[in-house]
């Protein structure tokens, strides 16, 4: 791919709520995104990761009013310090070993501190001589007494402003390069994503022009509680969560966590998810706020033109589908897909890739920009840049890949909830319970040109399966385990053991169901391909 003039790469027409979506250049794909390989340079292309949190793509999480068209990628966990955990390591979580938010589920623990933090890619940005900045969010645990306290600075970054625990916009406390600074409720001062903004603009004030630069940005939005800015507190006041898809449909042949909920909702549930629905839009007003006052001050350096900005979420969320109220942790697309959004020097406008990518091909993605032997890090992902250029890289398409979660509980009953036991969480007052212990599943997604399946398999005593054909059913409204020949269950299941013990190289290497056929008789006839590093091997079965 030759290399484009760059044009403007920013719209004229900026929506509030789109959190970037009207600042960045669009790529409209199963991931949308576009990377040049930087031609060589004097200096090396910059890059910026924007991570915000919580943010969907299904519901309208990322575009308001105006669709034009769908632009995300999949978290391989729906969840914030596994999901996190992933994007820093570009593993999955059964190999970084973070199982949920907590310090128990490894969430920024010293184990995870002495082993696969000590691997994330920031270190090989740092020995590239990369000026590294952070700000914002980390991990949900970081800076807590038993997790090195606010001293801890993760290994390869040179400017460090973390946030002490989870999100907040007000009164919380930053590591600052190591160093506790405490916050309060004054907007001037304390609001956190516009403090995110203003550190990271003086950070390019500062820098050493002779060298390249890397910023993650981790704003709070749109994550819990909802405190918009000031001046975007009116905004969207008659914005209600969507009503299609899924919204407000009875889960009655799913796993047990989805069947317990009241159906249809209570008009106090959906008027308080609709509330949740417009604060998380208000949040992100300020987001879009940020990546507008970037791409400006990147121009005024003049080193727009020399950076890549990404643009992407931990997970996705839901409000009221299949009657669950709000959050996130579930299996289905308004959980897993997330927003990606890339612009850079060379990408032409509205570039589409028809490709699976992950979250955990980010990491080997900005290395392989940057000229590193992505070979020589301890990655499962893999960089998706030869999708973007194929005349300067060699690859293949992901046609599978792996969904993980580990579900969470508590040992006793919730008190205002007694009748349901112990073992769940996230419950809320009308005692809908988000998560168990035994919402813990592994999903393999196939997805290519021709289908798009969803097979997952519950660590619980039912042993309970389920599976969807997305082509048919994009809302996953029903569970067709019961349907599929034996054959294909099959496949699904061998292939998911496989990944669920996948490593590095093995995570790559693909086994591809390719479309089922029926015939008059009802039957399913499939067609296997072994891709091996690009090889093919076919036969029927």
């Amino acid at each position: 791919m030759a290399a484009q003039p760059l044009g403007t790469g920013v719209s004229s027409s900026r929506r509030r709520g789109a959190s970037a979506a009207v600042t960045l250049l669009l790529l409209p794909a199963l991931l949308t995104c576009g990377v040049r390989c930087a031609v060589p340079r004097a200096k090396p292309s910059n890059i910026v990761l924007i991570v915000t949190d919580d943010q969907d793509v299904v519901l309208g999480g990322l575009v308001s009013g105006q669709k034009k068209g769908e632009r995300y990628q999949f978290t391989v966990t729906p969840l914030c310090c596994p999901s996190r955990s992933s994007i820093l390591t570009g593993q999955y979580p059964h190999n970084h070993g973070v199982r949920n938010n907590s310090l128990s589920g490894n969430c920024s623990s010293p184990q995870w501190q002495k082993g696969p933090e000590s691997q994330a890619f920031p270190v090989f940005l740092s020995k590239l001589e990369y000026q590294t900045f952070f700000a914002g969010k980390y991990l949900n645990q970081y800076g807590q007494k038993d997790a090195g306290h606010v001293g801890h600075i993760p290994p390869g970054w040179d400017h460090w402003h973390a946030l002490v625990g989870n999100s907040q916009y007000y009164n919380y406390s930053l590591s600052v390069n190591g160093k506790e600074e405490k916050h309060g409720d004054n907007y001037g001062d304390d609001y956190l994503t516009d403090l995110i903004t203003n550190r990271s603009l003086t950070f390019l004030d500062n820098r050493s022009p002779q060298l390249p630069f890397f910023l993650l940005l981790s704003p709070p939005a749109p994550h819990a509680p909802w405190t918009a800015a000031p001046q975007h507190q009116k905004d969207y006041a008659d914005i209600k969560a969507p009503r299609d898809g899924s919204f407000d449909k009875p889960g009655k042949d799913k796993h047990w966590l989805l069947r317990q909920p009241a159906n249809p909702m209570t008009a106090s549930s959906l008027t308080y998810l609709d509330n949740a629905y417009r604060k998380r839009w208000q949040t992100l007003a300020s987001v879009d706020d940020m990546v507008e006052k970037l791409v400006e001050k990147l121009k005024s350096i003049d080193e727009l033109n020399n950076t890549y900005i990404f643009y992407t979420s931990d997970n996705g969320y839901h409000t009221g589908q299949f009657s669950l109220p709000i959050d996130k942790r579930q299996l289905y697309e308004f959980d897993i897909r997330v927003p990606l959004l890339v612009r850079g020097p060379g990408i032409a406008p509205n570039q589409t890739v028809e490709a699976p990518v992950l979250n955990i091909d980010l990491a080997p993605t900005i290395l392989d920009i940057c000229g590193f032997n992505v070979s020589l890090a301890n990655v499962d992902g893999q960089s998706f840049l030869s999708q973007m250029a194929p005349s300067l890289r060699n690859g293949t398409a992901r046609p599978f890949f792996l969904v993980e979660h580990t579900g969470e509980g508590h040992l006793t009953s919730d008190p205002s909830c007694p009748s349901l036991g112990p073992g769940l969480s996230q419950c809320f007052p009308d005692c809908v319970c988000e998560d168990a212990y035994n919402n813990t599943y592994a999903c393999v997604r196939t997805l290519d040109s021709s289908q798009n399946l969803q097979y997952c398999e519950f660590a619980d005593s039912e042993s309970f399966v389920e599976m969807y054909d997305l082509k048919s059913d994009p809302h996953q409204l029903e569970n067709i385990v019961k349907k599929v020949d034996p054959s294909v269950l099959q496949v699904m299941n061998q292939r998911l053991i496989k990944l669920q013990s996948c490593q590095g190289q093995s995570c790559r290497v693909f086994v591809v169901l390719l479309p089922f056929v029926k015939d008059r008789r009802n039957t399913v006839k499939n067609l296997l391909t072994i891709i091996l590093h690009g090889k093919k091997l076919k036969w029927n079965v």
